[in-house]
């Protein structure tokens, strides 16, 4: 967030700018974490985004958690501190996506897409190390977005979400992709080739990464981030460019003549 911050993580998750319905010209950023593991000094790292923002944009910040770890006690809400009398108490609210566990009918009886969403992570932690467990319900849930009428887009975009969060073995993946292509043909529907087409890229992709890193070690974040939005097009240009290479310079140069 800001280039001079002490902590180690100075990445704010989501940050969003939104206006009040009261139709106040009140600016009012929304600050989102979504945090995955218990963390000592969470509170402290939220109170540091929030007062952060506060000196930069000059305007009233929210800062929401969203827990998504598998402990049902860790429930952060804030952080205090007190010295001589001088004093600081700083709350945020948390939803805890374990909580949800307990209310599932109404998660699938939901047509809001984060329903379906937490339904997802949910399964995903509860499937850990067992894969076909994993397929079954990779299965249901992505079948369940066709019986409740999502788009085309939606589905599209909610499966290459779950391909990444409910990650498979190679042979269970491809016996997913045989089982929802044979689901969708006895609907007459024609998505699987677009997830056809999304599976090459990351075929693709995932072989090319393999490639940079071991020409030049691990690469870092802002380039990973530019090489997975690249296309299909882009990708087979990049593994052919990739052969003349000398530096890592060379390949961010490439990336930035893609416009």
């Amino acid at each position: 967030m800001v280039r001079d911050a002490e902590i180690p993580k100075r990445y704010a998750d989501k940050l969003v700018e939104v206006h009040r319905l009261s139709g106040d010209k009140a600016i009012v950023i929304c600050h989102i974490e979504v945090q995955n593991d218990g963390e000592s000094n969470f509170g402290a790292r939220m109170y540091s985004y929030n007062y952060r923002l506060r000196d930069r944009y000059s305007c009233p910040v929210v800062s929401l958690a969203i827990l998504t770890d598998d402990s049902r006690q860790w429930r952060p809400h804030g952080f205090q501190d007190e010295l001589w009398g001088c004093s600081t108490k700083f709350r945020f609210p948390i939803v805890k996506l374990l909580d949800y566990e307990q209310d599932w009918s109404t998660l699938e009886a939901s047509r809001n897409p984060f329903a379906v969403v937490t339904m997802a992570q949910l399964k995903t932690k509860e499937t850990h190390n067992q894969p076909l467990a994993r397929k079954d319900w990779r299965y249901r849930l992505t079948t369940m977005l066709y019986e409740q009428g999502y788009g085309e887009q939606d589905i599209l975009e909610l499966h290459n979400f779950w391909d990444w969060l409910m990650d498979l073995p190679e042979e269970l993946e491809r016996q997913f992709q045989i089982e929802l292509k044979a689901f969708e043909e006895a609907r007459q529907m024609k998505y699987v080739t677009t997830i056809e087409r999304m599976a090459e890229e990351r075929g693709e992709r995932s072989i090319l990464l393999r490639q940079l890193n071991r020409k030049f070690g691990a690469l870092d974040d802002r380039t990973l981030d530019r090489i997975n939005v690249l296309a299909i097009e882009q990708l087979e240009s990049l593994g052919e460019a990739l052969l003349d290479f000398g530096s890592i310079e060379d390949l961010t140069t490439w990336l930035d003549n893609q416009g």
